[in-house]
Formats: structure tokens, sequence, C-alpha cells
């Protein structure tokens, strides 16, 4: 197992934007530091679930049933839809008054469901993960072993999104640059909505 290159590629896509970056910059600036913490939880607990469920076979069984896929990127799509409408829902609040709506366990919550039902997550254990595996089967050990690395590494990268994104927290105490930021969150949202339907099992 070449762990030294499964880490290289886990660093690469992680640094690539995705819904976890635009996700946690948006929640951190507008929520600030805690929320965006609990959010981060969230996401490790949902990205080490999925390689749980790659190697008990969820992953192949997605490979082999093209209908289940479908449906894993449709909830996925909903889910970044929901994240839009309320973002857009917040942004009319925010306009009227300032201050945080977000709990941090739904944030927690909310971290650990884009995970789960990002299509792209299991994209990943069926075509990048054997990749480093040297020709040898996923198995449990192996798969647990490889999400150790990979959300060792996702996680610092979401903390150091969370405390930048935080930064601009204090900037954004007026209502109506809270309100601007939260509707270009919104649209974001949408564009992952959209790269989740586009999403291909064989990519």
């Amino acid at each position: 197992m070449n762990i030294a290159g499964f880490a290289l590629a886990v660093l690469l896509i992680e640094l690539t934007p995705g819904p976890n970056m635009a996700w946690l910059a948006g929640l951190a600036a507008t929520e600030g530091w805690r929320r965006g913490l609990a959010a981060v939880v969230g996401v490790a607990l949902g990205l080490s679930t999925n390689g749980v469920l790659a190697a008990l076979g969820l992953a192949a069984l997605l490979q082999a049933a093209p209908q289940l896929w479908i449906w894993l990127r449709l909830a996925g799509a909903a889910m970044m839809v929901w994240l839009a409408i309320e973002a857009w829902r917040g942004a009319e609040k925010a306009a009227r008054v300032a201050g945080p709506d977000t709990s941090a366990w739904r944030a927690f919550a909310t971290g650990a469901l884009i995970n789960l039902l990002n299509p792209k997550a299991y994209i990943f254990f069926i075509v990048v993960a054997p990749q480093f595996m040297g020709g040898a089967q996923l198995t449990l050990s192996s798969a647990l072993l490889l999400c150790l690395v990979s959300v060792t590494i996702a996680t610092v990268i979401h903390l150091a999104i969370v405390f930048a994104g935080s930064r601009a927290h204090s900037w954004l105490n007026d209502p109506r640059r809270t309100a601007t930021v939260r509707r270009g969150f919104a649209l974001v949202m949408l564009g992952v909505a959209a790269s989740f339907l586009l999403a291909d099992l064989g990519a």
C-alpha cells in the first residue's frame, strides 16, 4: 500500500474547491468559529463513515447498481439546494437584524450529512483509493487506515479554512454585508448541487 502517494492525492483533492471548503468558509464567516469547529467534527465523521461503508461493500454496490447511484446523487443535490435556500433566507433575516442562527449541533449534523450524501466521496473510494492498494482488495482494515490518513489531512485543511473564514466574522457584523455574503454562499451551494448531479461514477 502506497500511503505516501495516497496522502499526496488526498492533499491535492482537499485543496481543490468543493462542498466542504465552500460550506465551511461560508459558515465560519457568517456564524463564527465555534459553529465552524462543530461542522469540522461533523465532516470528519461523515468522511470516516464513507470509508467504512466503502470497505463493507457500499462503493462496489453503487458501482453495480446505477439506480442507487442516481438516488445518492439526487439526495446529495437536494441537500445542497436546501442549504442554499437556508442561506438565502438567512440573508433576508440578516438584512433586518444581525446575529448567528445556526446551533452547533445543527452545524455538526449538516457537516456529516453533506459528506454522507456526497457522491464524489464514494467515487474517491471506487476510483482513487484502489490505485494505491498495489493490486490488493480494499478490506476493512486497509479502508480504516486510508480513512485515518484522509480524515487527518482533510481535518487540518478544514480547520485552517474555518479559522481563516472566521476572521471575516467581525467584518460581517454589518447586517448588509452579512446578507450579501449569505446570498453569495447560497449561489455557491447551488453550484455544488449541480456538480453532484453531474458526478460520474466512472470518472
